[in-house]
């Protein structure tokens, strides 16, 4: 055996064979793989085309596929070469009674194999004989599918910026790997400096929560947090707070071409539903709107601006859940009810009861109910309205709505009143804090009685302490024997 007979069996992959044989290597189109483009499809999108225009050579695009490629490359993406918008010619086909395009004239169907052809001036095709030039059929030899050449949508390219976006396909394991992977670098120093943190929201007495926010332990369990050591009462949503001031009924009338209907909202009980109705009659969005649809002895609906029931936005421009109550059905004539597409969709549109309806319950929010002006919703059920689309023939129209009460207004105006009397308390027990805080630092300071050595001694005080002189008697008796004194322990008389 000769020697060196196994150098060229690398354990690697070369830069050369990578991009020449593996994973770099574009797999070549062969001359013999020939995929035929059916005729009515654009030549850019490789789909049906729906607005179909042609170039001179007769290359079929779509309208809407050609023109933004025109403007950004200015070429045929067929052949490559120059084209401009103004010599495209628009195609005028002609289709059966069952939807096919065929010829006006010979009235055969159009084919693949059919050959086709135009008028320039006019744009109406017709059938000519079979094709005899299939190149321009050939899907291999577009310049734009050869090139790789498309206008990238701006959507798309935004979408790019992921970096998940090249993975094609990943495996359960992958993605939570991927996961952990994010997971653990939102905690990197550098992102953790470029991140915003949430400003809190101020609490007071009215909105201050028995619990805290949480941070304090969030903190101390996750990297990503940044430490807190404070623990501060969470604040209450504001609507929570509203709605538990909230005690009485509402009570609105709707102005119609029929009549007065006067309605009762149970704010105190669904509040959500109240306030966006209540709101949007105070707003005027229910002027001018038409009664849509109406069957007889079930109900009739309306709110929506547009009239055809799929329109209509809520107060706060987005849909709101529903506020289902036990004691509160579709039972009887005149309920007032929230209209929806499917659960949590609340918006604008409403309805009102002929009869019973117990099957809408927790489906449907109820919200009020009438209590006045029975005779209008009787005339409103006596319209006739077409059996395909419920709509009535005579026109129901809401004039306007007028609020006679309305129960958020005073909510609000006794939580700022409230609050007004906490900041008026603070103030007052902060400004006698300070003045009991001034008192004390006052009475805390030694007083002073003269300038100099010894200004804080009272003079009178010295004087009358003062111990007096001992006068000299005699002899002093310092040096006199003590008499011992007797301890009960060794006087044993008694015994």
């Amino acid at each position: 055996m000769g020697k060196r007979q196994h150098q060229k069996d690398k354990m690697y992959i070369t830069c050369a064979e990578y991009t020449h044989f593996y994973g770099g290597k574009r797999s070549e189109i062969p001359k013999s793989n020939f995929r035929r483009l059916p005729f009515d499809h654009c030549s850019l999108s490789l789909q049906p085309f729906e607005y179909p225009m042609c170039t001179p050579e007769g290359i079929v695009f779509d309208l809407l596929s050609i023109v933004p490629w025109i403007k950004k490359f200015g070429t045929n993406p067929i052949s490559g070469e120059k084209l401009e918008a103004k010599s495209l010619i628009k195609l005028n086909f002609a289709k059966n009674n069952d939807g096919k395009y065929h010829c006006p004239v010979l009235y055969t169907v159009f084919t693949n194999n059919s050959h086709i052809v135009t008028n320039k001036l006019t744009g109406n095709v017709f059938s000519h004989e079979d094709p005899t030039n299939l190149d321009k059929f050939n899907v291999s030899d577009f310049f734009h599918v050869k090139n790789n050449l498309k206008v990238l949508d701006p959507d798309e390219e935004k979408a790019k910026l992921d970096p998940g976006y090249h993975l094609n396909s990943t495996n359960m394991e992958t993605r939570e790997t991927l996961a952990e992977l994010y997971k653990d670098y939102k905690g990197d120093a550098l992102l953790a400096s470029t991140m915003k943190e949430p400003q809190a929201k101020k609490t007071d007495k009215l909105n201050a929560a028995h619990y805290s926010t949480g941070r304090v332990s969030a903190s101390f369990t996750s990297t990503a947090m940044t430490p807190a050591t404070e623990h501060t009462a969470d604040a209450i949503s504001d609507d929570t707070v509203r709605y538990s001031y909230v005690k009485k009924k509402g009570y609105v009338r709707l102005h119609t071409n029929k009549g007065d209907i006067n309605l009762e909202l149970y704010c105190d009980k669904v509040p959500k539903a109240g306030e966006n109705f209540t709101k949007l009659c105070k707003k005027g969005y229910y002027d001018g709107t038409v009664f849509h649809r109406s069957i007889r002895n079930f109900m009739i609906q309306g709110g929506d601006p547009t009239g055809t029931g799929l329109g209509g936005e809520s107060f706060w421009g987005k849909p709101f859940k529903d506020e289902f109550r036990p004691n509160l059905s579709h039972t009887g004539r005149g309920v007032l009810s929230m209209a929806n597409s499917g659960p949590n969709t609340n918006k604008s549109q409403f309805f009102i009861t002929f009869r019973s309806c117990p099957y809408l319950d927790r489906k449907h929010t109820v919200f009020g109910r009438v209590v006045g002006g029975f005779e209008a919703l009787t005339a409103m059920e006596n319209i006739e309205a077409d059996p395909k689309t419920d709509k009535p023939k005579s026109e129901i129209k809401l004039l306007s709505a007028t609020v006679f009460v309305d129960p958020y207004e005073e909510a609000d105006a006794q939580i700022a009143a409230e609050r007004q009397k906490e900041l008026e308390k603070q103030e007052e027990d902060r400004a006698q804090t300070s003045l009991s805080q001034r008192k004390t630092k006052a009475d805390q300071a030694p007083k002073t009685f003269k300038a100099g050595i010894g200004k804080y001694i009272n003079p009178v005080t010295s004087t009358t302490t003062k111990r007096p002189a001992v006068e000299d008697s005699g002899p002093s008796t310092s040096g006199a024997k003590k008499a011992k004194g007797k301890t009960g322990f060794g006087d044993f008389s008694s015994w």
